[in-house]
């Protein structure tokens, strides 16, 4: 497996200090949040994304995916949500980049009536018009457990459906514990459909502010023994949410120990 982290972890930061600290800690590629308060988001022109390519070509680091926002369940008008897929689409064929990533996103419990056959439905649906779009452009669109579809059984009612090689799964490993659903049958409800896998870790359910990993409650040993013993070889992509928790340690101070972790944890279950 080859790791790599999100730039959530590192908000603003500049590309050339995302490359230096991949370089300097043994990463093999990068995440990259796809906001416009981000300095790589669709709003680039062509010029300055062949500019980004290039810096991680020269780098030696693989541009592992563009983590946009798209919510394909959430209710209203398909078009401007099958418009922003296709932007992060364009931007992750500018980049070399082979995933993009989008959110359930269905209504909230109360927020507005949308059963759960009616966010499935609606996700599918826009997937399967954006998978052409996608397959056009060499990129996989995947659908992370988030939201209102937790789990990979959650995330399967979406991609199973469409049943489209340019769809597939984002496996957050928070989310799926959250929903109170075991590794194993993650795996086993994804696997078909993975792109790679999201770790991270917390201090409890109810403390969601990112830890250095290994020193929270996140189950990081039995999702790798589970990718390992079934010969899965993609990416982990450390998800440390610096972004949403301003008082969480710096992420430039956690690389060496978080690369390490997941490379025992990988030995241990060899």
């Amino acid at each position: 497996m080859k790791f790599a982290f999100s730039t959530l972890g590192v908000p603003g930061l500049p590309v050339s200090e995302v490359l230096r600290l991949a370089v300097a800690h043994g990463y093999h590629g990068v995440e990259v949040r796809a906001h416009p308060e981000e300095p790589v988001h669709p709003g680039l022109t062509p010029q300055e994304r062949a500019d980004v390519a290039a810096e991680f070509k020269a780098a030696g680091v693989e541009i592992l995916g563009v983590a946009g926002y798209a919510r394909v369940a959430a209710p209203g008008d398909d078009e401007p949500v099958l418009d922003e897929i296709r932007a992060l689409v364009g931007l992750a064929r500018d980049l070399g980049a082979p995933f993009v990533r989008v959110f359930p996103g269905g209504a909230p419990d109360g927020a507005e009536e949308q059963s759960d056959a009616d966010a499935d439905a609606i996700a599918a649906r826009r997937l399967g018009t954006a998978a052409e779009h996608a397959a056009d452009f060499g990129v996989r669109i995947l659908v992370e457990t988030h939201d209102s579809h937790r789990t990979g059984a959650d995330v399967i009612r979406i991609i199973g459906p469409v049943g489209h090689r340019q769809v597939g799964a984002l496996w957050d490993v928070m989310h799926t514990w959250l929903g109170g659903e075991q590794p194993q049958d993650t795996y086993a409800a994804l696997s078909p459909f993975l792109g790679y896998v999201q770790v991270k870790d917390i201090a409890s359910a109810e403390d969601t502010t990112p830890l250095a990993l290994g020193s929270g409650v996140l189950p990081l040993a039995e999702c790798v023994e589970v990718l390992t013993r079934n010969g899965w070889d993609g990416w982990l992509c450390w998800e440390y949410e610096k972004r949403w928790h301003e008082d969480a340690e710096p992420l430039a101070g956690l690389l060496d120990g978080g690369r390490a972790h997941l490379g025992r944890l990988l030995n241990d279950s060899a």
